[in-house]
């Protein structure tokens, strides 16, 4: 019997090479751009989404960006005078923790600040993270978003998604062709840890609550070899 193309084996120690490759890679990056940039800075995100994330790529297609592997950006830093790889450099690794990354660049730290100041985009939340607000869907008949606006502003909800509201424990009642609730229903209260149920109603709703942001937390400047926060 021919051997399954789908059987085929992966040895691990090629998988651990190419692993091994990519973490080299990394850290060399991470020391080739403090050699040929003005400034690394020590940025977090909020509310990550990759679409958001290449969006800020893009706009700074001029300098260089890494997000990921937080050990290996910071050893590239140097954990202590000893091993930095530029005088100071150590003192921007303790930044790296949690969902952190890098951006080298030569824009002024002033510009930087500036753009992700005013940098916000609305998503919809996810499982596992805290509710921003509460949102209650009111008695009577339920519109499409759920009463966050005026009920002439609105249309009622298809009455196809009934079955759908129904299977995520809302108690909806169909009545002369529309979806209808006796009594109010509150999908979730403010810093409620929402599960995979609470955010299909809101995104059922067109409720977007999570905000992505990113913070600068720190940066190195080459010419005068310090670390700000």
């Amino acid at each position: 019997m021919p051997k399954s193309k789908r059987a085929k084996v992966v040895h691990l120690t090629k998988v651990d090479k190419k692993g091994k490759e990519l973490t080299l890679k990394l850290f060399a990056n991470v020391r080739e751009c403090l050699d040929q940039y003005q400034y690394c800075f020590v940025f977090s995100v909020e509310n990550m989404r990759n679409t958001y994330l290449k969006d800020v790529r893009a706009e700074f297609s001029d300098s260089r960006l890494f997000f990921g592997k937080t050990k290996v950006m910071a050893k590239a830093l140097g954990s202590s005078p000893e091993d930095e790889y530029q005088p100071n450099t150590h003192q921007l690794a303790k930044f790296l923790v949690g969902n952190v990354g890098l951006i080298c660049t030569n824009r002024e730290p002033s510009a930087i600040k500036e753009y992700f100041d005013t940098l916000a985009k609305t998503d919809f939340a996810r499982a596992g993270t805290p509710a921003a607000r509460e949102f209650t869907v009111p008695a009577g008949v339920v519109y499409s978003l759920g009463g966050e606006i005026d009920a002439e502003q609105d249309v009622p909800m298809a009455h196809s998604l009934e079955v759908e509201l129904r299977k995520l424990n809302m108690p909806t009642t169909l009545k002369k062709g529309k979806i209808t609730l006796d009594n109010p229903y509150t999908v979730c209260k403010e810093g409620d840890v929402l599960d995979s149920r609470q955010t299909r109603l809101l995104k059922l709703f067109g409720v977007a609550t999570a905000e992505f942001t990113v913070q600068l937390r720190a940066y190195w400047s080459a010419a005068t070899n310090e670390v700000t926060d």
